[in-house]
């Protein structure tokens, strides 16, 4: 099942969202909400699978609403207006319902984000706490993990950190020893990203980071493990 919310600022729309997620035997609904900001605050709380989400509300628009959330659930946008359904879909939407829909249009959008949800869940992830929410890091959005003190900083692809307290072994021990590598006291990065391996510094797409002493050998020995699956 999926975990969802709905938010809109209408109350007739938001009631004909929620009374067909209440219906649909795959969605288990946990709130509905008026106020986006509020919608915001528990989702920090509570994880979300899907997102039923207004776009023309009043105190804050749809998309840009969306664009804030991070981590960002499966996306299903319900509005009247059609010219919104283009920056939707830049957002990697789901589905974009036009207003007003009937349950077997909905019933489609959900099959999309069924399909969607498990090909996400196939990928592996991490799940770290970032000051008073948690947040869901696939294993192929990092480039590197930082040691810093108490704190361990995520660098992702993307170019975004997420600094999480914890130290960087205690990380490593949640980590597949065949994805991961300890380079150095202060780093960890995925196997998959090195680019190369040269003069004692592996370099990765952002990042040129040296290898410490101790780990030299740990790192050959993983790096041509992997060479040869």
């Amino acid at each position: 099942m999926l975990s969802c919310i709905a938010v809109d600022d209408e109350p007739l729309a938001l009631r004909v969202v929620v009374g067909f997620a209440e219906k649909h035997p795959a969605l288990r609904l946990l709130r509905s909400f008026s106020n986006p900001l509020e919608a915001k605050a528990f989702m920090k709380k509570e994880p979300v699978d899907l997102l039923f989400l207004d776009v023309d509300m009043l105190e804050i628009n749809g998309v840009d609403f969306a664009r804030s959330l991070s981590p960002r659930p499966l996306l299903i946008f319900t509005t009247a207006h059609k010219a919104y359904a283009v920056e939707g879909f830049d957002l990697d939407s789901v589905d974009y319902l036009l207003k007003p829909f009937d349950y077997s249009r909905f019933e489609r959008a959900v099959e999309k984000a069924l399909a969607r949800h498990v090909s996400r869940e196939r990928r592996p992830f991490l799940i770290v706490h970032e000051e008073y929410q948690l947040v869901k890091i696939h294993f192929d959005e990092i480039e590197c993990l930082e040691s810093m003190q108490d704190y361990v900083k995520i660098h992702l692809l993307n170019g975004k950190t997420i600094l999480t307290l914890s130290t960087l072994k205690a990380i490593y021990d949640r980590l597949p020893p065949n994805l991961f590598i300890r380079i150095h006291r202060s780093y960890i990065v995925p196997v998959a990203q090195i680019i190369s391996f040269s003069q004692k510094k592996i370099k990765l797409p952002r990042f040129l980071l040296s290898v410490g002493d101790s780990y030299y050998k740990d790192v050959l020995r993983v790096l041509k493990d992997s060479s040869t699956q």
